[in-house]
């Protein structure tokens, strides 16, 4: 299949261009904003013509969480409208649209793991955004997995578990949440997942809605002490509440996804927290001793 992956710069496309790169089963092809604005419908139309485009794996996106507050029009130009003109393209071809959401469609008061069934109540901006660029990609008719996913990080790019390293080598201590409840994801497992989706389903008609995060359910405050007991950082962890730490945009304080839908329509086996959580330090490890 002629596979189309968008955003590819960022931490999930960034993972799945490794797992490509020993893949020969697929066309891969890799675009990122200066490559092709998908944005812009005439753009995307051209490419997925030259192409001949079958599946588009969607991983831009607008995820700065706060900063979405003061940019709500740019944030729903990439969250909702760019996934709208893929979802007409992918319809118009007869392809199939893949396309990562998050936790922050719903409203975060819950007390039990949230299921694809329950209605959407975002409370933030960001969220707002990506709950109507799922609603969008429905209404387009088009094949499509919609997958939420939540607390994502790597060892490229700009995220939590980077940033807590970094505050680790230039402070003593540091404050972080504790009341905030949900589960980390690894991009690379997120990856994995949603190739196997694509190889799994093949060009057959489907419209399913999905979520994926690593097994586990913490708190900011969990994920943070055992990212320094992991990295043998020995700076020091102070767990604050939310009220504490104010920020402009909503946190959820209850975000787990539950995951029993893409369990069985996969079969596979989703790998625990702490675990991924060790092999991404061990290739932050192997990051730092190349470039040293």
């Amino acid at each position: 299949m002629n596979i189309l992956i968008t955003g590819c710069k960022g931490q999930l496309g960034t993972e799945i261009h490794k797992i490509a790169s020993t893949d020969t089963l697929h066309n891969w092809h890799f675009t990122d904003v200066d490559t092709l604005d998908i944005c812009n419908a005439q753009a995307v139309e051209n490419y997925f013509e030259t192409n001949k485009i079958q599946v588009c794996i969607n991983c831009a996106a607008y995820t700065a969480v706060d900063k979405a507050e003061d940019e709500p029009d740019l944030a729903l130009k990439i969250n909702a409208k760019a996934p709208q003109i893929l979802a007409q393209t992918c319809k118009k071809h007869e392809a199939l649209l893949v396309h990562v959401s998050t936790d922050y469609v719903f409203n975060g008061n819950g007390t039990s793991p949230y299921q694809e069934s329950e209605p959407v109540a975002p409370q933030s901006v960001y969220g707002s955004t990506k709950a109507e660029g799922e609603r969008l990609i429905r209404e387009s008719g088009c094949n499509y997995f919609i997958v939420r996913t939540a607390w994502l990080y790597s060892a490229t790019g700009k995220n939590f578990v980077k940033t807590m390293l970094m505050l680790a080598d230039t402070r003593d201590e540091i404050n972080v949440v504790c009341d905030q409840k949900g589960t980390p994801t690894w991009a690379y497992d997120l990856a994995e997942m949603l190739i196997h989706l694509v190889n799994q389903n093949g060009l057959n008609p489907v419209h399913e809605t999905f979520h994926f995060t690593n097994e586990g359910i913490i708190t900011w405050y969990d994920f943070t002490v055992a990212i320094m007991e992991i990295a043998g950082k020995t700076c020091k962890v102070n767990p604050i509440t939310t009220d504490q730490y104010p920020a402009k945009a909503h946190r959820p304080a209850y975000s787990v996804l539950d995951k029993t839908k893409i369990k069985n329509y996969t079969n596979r086996t989703i790998p625990f927290w702490r675990d991924s959580l060790v092999k991404c330090i061990e290739e932050l490890r192997l990051k730092l001793k190349e470039q040293a």
